[in-house]
């Protein structure tokens, strides 16, 4: 429906004289037939934003007669809420001729306010405007269903945060702990507690970065690991340690490969920092290929410089274990050694991973 102050033009005087909504004004008994046979709400209004017709389907839906509803009068059952929004909605597309689809509740034969959806086109005849026609459709059903997907999702994202406080706060005292034990060990074994509360404050670092997220429950997989990668970067070793994200694609990811994936990256940069020694700079290359219709893939590859140490004494190697492990957790084919000669090959399982070019 039009409204009818949409219709004025500002150099127009207005007027109360009530239109006469006979037949003579366009509307045959051919349309009204027509209009009252279709199983949806259809109306038709003049050049002027005001009705012409209702059919039986919408007489039936607000329990009015058609007299009623002719003019302005339908708008009586708009919910007031609405009135303003629709207003400015229809009244800009008038002004242009243009289609427009508005959004509102209108008040049923019971009392109820439902939500239609109006979809409206500018008539004409011979070039000249002469009105809109529109139909409604009844969208209750999918806004209810969108409003309880919100609070869905709102009580999903408390949720999440709750768990991810509980798992940081848990991490930091498993931090703790590793660190109080390290320094009343045997200096022999100083190195592998050092080693493991590096590796936990990895694990929450990937946590961190998994809740921050825009969308927990698809994570863009480059954002995600350029973002993670700074943070590992800074974590241990600052500025001897550089993380590039490279490749061609994007890829959405859901969480459980994120974390899986995360780990792993978390992993790599740790087993190149336990092979060096403090002075020594490391690099991590990760290049993304994701290609359309086609299983993302990741291939890794640690550097150090000529200084690198057999490793530091007290640190078992234990990076090909764990690399499988996170993998096989998330069905993550995984190959290599993330040496520039046998990169670290990771390929995404096709039902999990969605990647455009």
């Amino acid at each position: 429906m039009v409204d009818r102050t949409a219709g004025m033009d500002s150099d127009t005087p207005s007027t109360d004289k009530t239109p006469d909504h006979s037949p003579s004004q366009g509307l045959g008994d051919d349309f009204r037939r027509f209009a009252d046979f279709v199983p949806q709400m259809m109306w038709r209004s003049d050049e002027h934003g005001r009705a012409l017709h209702h059919n039986e389907r919408w007489l039936q839906f607000t329990g009015r007669p058609l007299e009623e509803e002719l003019g302005d009068g339908w708008r009586r059952g708009l919910h007031p809420d609405d009135f303003e929004r629709h207003a400015k909605i229809v009244a800009e597309a008038f002004k242009a001729r243009e289609p427009f689809s508005v959004e509102f509740r209108l008040r049923r034969h019971d009392g109820a306010y439902r939500w239609v959806l109006d979809t409206a086109r500018p008539l004409t005849e011979n070039g000249r405007f002469t009105g809109y026609l529109g139909s409604c459709f009844d969208i209750t059903d999918r806004k209810n269903a969108e409003d309880h997907a919100e609070a869905a999702l709102v009580e999903k994202e408390t949720l999440l945060a709750e768990i991810y406080h509980r798992v940081r706060n848990n991490l930091q005292v498993m931090v703790s702990l590793i660190g109080l034990y390290g320094r009343a060990a045997p200096e022999p074994c100083r190195g592998s507690f050092d080693a493991l509360g590096q590796r936990v404050r990895a694990i929450a670092l990937v946590q961190q970065h998994l809740h921050e997220a825009p969308h927990i429950a698809s994570i863009d997989l480059r954002d995600y690991l350029h973002r993670l990668a700074s943070g590992l970067g800074q974590l241990r070793r600052a500025g001897r340690i550089g993380v590039t994200v490279d490749g061609t694609g994007t890829s959405i990811v859901e969480p459980r490969t994120a974390n899986a994936l995360g780990m792993i990256v978390a992993e790599v940069v740790a087993e190149c920092l336990d092979a060096t020694t403090d002075a020594v700079t490391c690099s991590v290359s990760i290049t993304i290929a994701a290609g359309f219709g086609e299983p993302v893939r990741l291939s890794i590859v640690s550097g150090h410089g000529e200084a690198a140490a057999a490793g530091r004494p007290g640190v078992p190697k234990l990076g090909p274990r764990l690399i499988a492990a996170y993998a096989a957790q998330a069905e993550i084919a995984v190959s290599g050694d993330a040496t520039r000669a046998h990169p670290l090959e990771l390929q995404l399982p096709e039902a999990r991973a969605q990647g455009s070019g």
